[in-house]
């Protein structure tokens, strides 16, 4: 048992594959009338196992359509992270920007481009409740680390909406939740789902409180996800509980043990935060 969750469990690691920020312009930047920043984790990262980062692909390039709907000119910005951590966007990460932090980037270029950004983007946090799993489930680690996040994403989205001022629409990001895929090894697996589901309520807890503070607004990818619904539903993996079928069909979770979303689920990822466009 006690080795199923910390393996189970520990695959948190996988938001952490390493890879460089795209310092560059956005192709056609200068012809840009508005702008949409997106920073955060590898899922902002549109990372996908084989494949690498895709920064204009993932959620991120979805938002992008959505947002030129009424905005045909805007640009993207996307200087995410994949492996990022809340403390790792304040301060030093994997990924090299010229301001010494992806928070430091993105305040410096919306300072920039005062009035010009539309939108902004972020999903963070799930990275900071990794060690919580070593070498077992540790509630009181992960106690700590909600409280870490909120402090942390409180702190960034503060320095956000201090450089865009209120007129920028900030969109933050909760999490699914891809442990609930191991429901599916049997009854230790289940039991794990059901402690990951405590862990992810306590991590969007904390997004939507800190989300708060600014007046961000919150896509709810957890309920787009179904990350509650348990009803019966049959799928190619026998007849299991809808929120666990949900995972399997939009990650990789039940295929390769990758916690990131598939094209499917970056769709959904995309629609929940477009649906959130004011």
């Amino acid at each position: 048992m006690r080795r199923t969750l910390t393996v189970v469990l520990a695959m948190f690691i996988a938001l952490v594959v390493p890879s460089a920020a795209d310092a560059s312009p956005a192709r056609g930047a200068v012809n840009a009338t508005s702008w949409y920043l997106a920073l955060g984790d590898s899922l902002a990262a549109g990372y996908q196992p084989g494949v690498g980062d895709d920064r204009t692909g993932g959620y991120v390039g979805g938002v992008l359509d959505a947002l030129q709907d009424t905005a045909p000119k805007a640009r993207l910005r996307n200087l995410a992270c994949s492996g990022a951590t809340t403390a790792s966007m304040l301060g030093t990460d994997r990924c090299s920007y010229e301001q010494g932090s992806q928070v430091a980037e993105a305040v410096e270029f919306l300072e920039a481009h005062k009035g010009k950004v539309d939108l902004v983007t972020i999903d963070i946090g799930a990275n900071d409740v990794t060690p919580c799993a070593r070498p077992s489930v540790d509630f009181a680690c992960a106690l700590a680390a909600v409280g870490t996040v909120e402090a942390n994403l409180t702190n960034i989205l503060g320095q956000l909406r201090a450089a865009t001022g209120p007129d920028t629409e900030i969109i933050v990001l909760n999490y699914y939740n891809p442990f609930l895929a191991a429901w599916l090894t049997g009854q230790a697996g289940q039991q794990v789902a059901a402690m990951t589901s405590g862990l992810q309520s306590l991590l969007n807890g904390a997004v939507a409180r800190a989300a708060a503070t600014v007046g961000a607004d919150v896509a709810d990818v957890a309920t787009a996800f179904r990350s509650t619904t348990t009803t019966p539903v049959a799928t190619a993996f026998g007849t299991i509980p809808t929120n666990v079928a949900t995972i399997c069909a939009w990650t990789w979770m039940c295929t390769r043990n990758d916690i990131h979303a598939n094209d499917a689920g970056y769709a959904v990822l995309a629609t929940t935060v477009a649906g959130r466009i004011g």
